[in-house]
């Protein structure tokens, strides 16, 4: 256990005292402080730790020396007096980590005022809701559930849930994992109540539990046996939704709209005038209409994510099919306001990416494939994360390099510091040098006043991710050199060099071993970066993934579409697999979202017919027939023909940039900027 003294109690020191006393690995030794006064003194006191106004006393005891007054002469007396062992952190670290614990604090009260926020949602609900976890106890019951099961919440918490609703089947739905909707139940009481109960599944689809939310009917059940006047039951039910603060919505069986209530207005911006009498589509801003679909496949959908009215506002709905005498009637829908939640969210997650500075979005969870050559790979990259050494990413175009780069950097001890990514073939060459390096001021003409820290600086302490390293030029490449052997860089127009501990991981789908022989590629730079090569495999390599990287793609896609696609029938599944994917696993992403795009909006799967034809080449420009006119101009006919012309070479090359650069004879930025312009990748 490391004992540290702390001289300064003020915001730093007190920030500090704070932080290191709830640390098992740090005992305060001392807080000093020469002013009698000082906060942090008296906190350290109430705390029982020893304090003083003179630190000479303590210094010999003490492993780790905080200065925390500012004062660099009380820093310069520190370096002189401290003991062999002792490290001293400088006030400046002192503030800057006084600074994190009080936004840590403000982001900690906001994340609690959420869970306020969503415990009010939840207890002002009319429905009743159970939560229980994977074995059954209950967890959580709101307002709504005591009232209408007539038990306390202090019977209900940690109790097995058939104890307390003896015929709950909520325990059948953890055994099946299978939701059951819109279930009567008639409890203890004599209450009656339709229920529906749903498995909660975590990120990785492990079971953790189920929750029922249930809606007491007991009356309307009582007044539709007692009482056969339909005007009157229809009296009752429209009161009952316009009475209710859940935001409903109406249709008949032809999809024309019924009914709205007033929360359903206050919601979305729209009146009973914009809704009643016409097609369920109406107040869709982006999505499809819940409404149709129950309509048509007679069954309900739940969490489906939308944005109604003209202000757009996104919601989370819920409808189900009205069904008399085995007849569809109509359908009803409740809708749930989340934007302020969103918001809220939003707000703690870009607050917690600046706490935590640039950080790297994938982990290997993230990686899809249970392939033999994936998990070797996935091996190769795991250990790889453990050490410090330079890794090298072999692959093609398009088979998840930069994801890998993503996650060997979250799971290295290096993942709470910056993750900095560039293209080297993406930069121009007269400015990449600049631009990885840094300059200094007066370096060239334009050079910003005080000069500038190079991408290398920024991903100080943390990783530096080179994609397409190949494409480096040979000046370029003995720069690089310096950076791995000397763990430092020179400054553009500077002398001195700067100290870095940057972990560099490169990608490259380059033959590297070609590129050596052809002297394009230093030979010493290739073995410093093959020290830990690890090879991605192509999509045709590990086919037996497809299915699961399809899905992926499905659900990303639904969600960039406002889409509720399914999934893929087995004969497009099987059609997909017999193509050999120059493009990896961009271009299976590519295919899938122009499937969807060409679905009509009621289906749910992707059929064979959806999908592109892989059997012949890129469409021909045809010229107009006899007596029709082209009335493009000359300089959108060139560039139909230039796009056309790429692109037959680039898939000709297996989607490979450099090849491609090589067979049209133009560098590769000019071939990146032709790709973008043209919307190729």
């Amino acid at each position: 256990m490391k004992r540290v003294l702390i001289v300064g109690a003020g915001k730093g020191g007190t920030a500090l005292l704070e932080i290191l006393r709830a640390t098992r690995r740090m005992q305060i030794l001392a807080v000093v402080d020469r002013r009698e006064g000082a906060p942090g003194l008296q906190i350290a006191a109430a705390y029982g730790l020893p304090t003083g106004q003179d630190w000479s006393e303590w210094i010999d005891q003490a492993d780790i020396i905080v200065e925390a007054t500012g004062d660099e002469t009380v820093l310069d007396e520190l370096k002189q007096k401290k003991g062999m062992d002792a490290v001293i952190i400088p006030g400046s670290v002192a503030y800057v980590i006084s600074e994190l614990f009080e936004e840590k604090e403000s982001l900690l009260e906001q994340l609690r005022m959420q869970m306020r926020n969503q415990d009010r949602i939840l207890n002002n609900i009319r429905d009743g809701m159970i939560v229980i976890d994977q074995k059954g106890i209950v967890q959580f019951i709101n307002k709504s559930a005591e009232r209408i099961v007539g038990i306390k919440k202090d019977h209900f918490i940690g109790k097995q849930v058939d104890d307390v609703v003896p015929n709950s089947r909520l325990p059948q739905v953890l055994r099946t994992e299978r939701k059951e909707v819109n279930q009567k139940l008639m409890l203890k009481n004599g209450k009656k109540v339709i229920s529906t109960r749903i498995p909660i599944v975590d990120s990785e689809k492990k079971l953790v539990g189920a929750f029922s939310v249930f809606k007491d009917i007991t009356e309307v059940v009582n007044l539709a046996e007692e009482n056969t006047d339909l005007k009157e039951i229809k009296t009752m039910l429209e009161a009952i939704i316009q009475s209710s603060d859940e935001a409903i919505s109406v249709a008949d069986e032809h999809g024309n709209g019924l009914i709205i209530n007033p929360a359903y207005t206050r919601i979305t911006g729209l009146r009973e005038s914009d809704i009643i009498g016409k097609p369920a589509t109406v107040d869709i801003s982006e999505g499809e209409s819940m409404h149709m679909k129950v309509l048509k496949t007679r069954r309900p959908v739940r969490g489906v994510r939308m944005k109604l009215g003209p202000s757009k506002k996104d919601v989370v709905v819920n409808v189900a099919p009205i069904i008399v005498d085995g007849k569809i009637k109509g359908s009803v829908g409740v809708l749930h306001d989340v934007s302020e939640i969103q918001s809220l969210t939003r707000e703690l997650q870009r607050a917690r990416q600046i706490i935590r500075n640039l950080e790297a979005k994938y982990s290997f969870h993230d990686i899809i494939g249970d392939s033999p050559e994936m998990k070797l790979a996935l091996e190769q990259a795991k250990v790889g994360a453990k050490t410090p050494a330079t890794v090298l990413l072999r692959g093609e175009s398009g088979t998840g390099k930069e994801l890998f780069a993503h996650a060997i950097h979250n799971e290295s001890d290096r993942k709470h510091n910056k993750f900095i990514r560039v293209n080297c073939a993406a930069i121009s060459e007269s400015i990449l040098e600049s631009e990885l390096f840094g300059y200094e001021e007066g370096a060239f003409s334009g050079a910003k006043h005080g000069g500038k820290k190079g991408l290398f600086e920024e991903a100080n302490m943390g990783s530096i991710f080179l994609d397409e390293i190949g494409e480096l030029s040979l000046h370029m490449q003995a720069k690089l050199l310096r950076v791995l052997q000397e763990h430092e860089i020179v400054r553009v127009g500077g002398t001195e060099p700067v100290s870095l501990d940057v972990r560099v991981i490169a990608a490259t789908n380059v033959n590297l071993e070609k590129a050596v022989m052809a002297k394009t590629f230093r030979e010493d730079l290739y073995y410093r970066l093959n020290r830990l090569p690890i090879f991605i495999p192509a999509l045709r390599e590990r086919i037996s993934d497809l299915p699961a990287l399809a899905e992926h793609s499905l659900r990303k896609l639904n969600q960039d579409y406002g889409r509720s696609v399914r999934g893929l029938e087995q004969e497009a599944l099987g059609y997909l697999k017999t193509y050999q994917w120059p493009g990896n696993i961009r271009e299976l992403e590519n295919v899938i979202g122009r499937a969807m795009i060409y679905m009509d909006m009621g289906e749910e799967m992707i059929k064979r017919k959806h999908l592109p034809s892989f059997g012949g080449s890129v469409e021909e420009y045809s010229p107009p027939v006899s007596g029709q006119t082209d009335t493009r101009t000359l300089q959108e006919a060139t560039e139909a023909f230039e796009r056309r012309y790429i692109q037959e070479a680039y898939k000709r090359n297996g989607f490979n940039k450099t090849q491609t650069a090589k067979e049209l004879n133009v560098s590769i930025r000019n071939l990146y900027y032709k790709i973008e312009k043209y919307k190729l990748d």
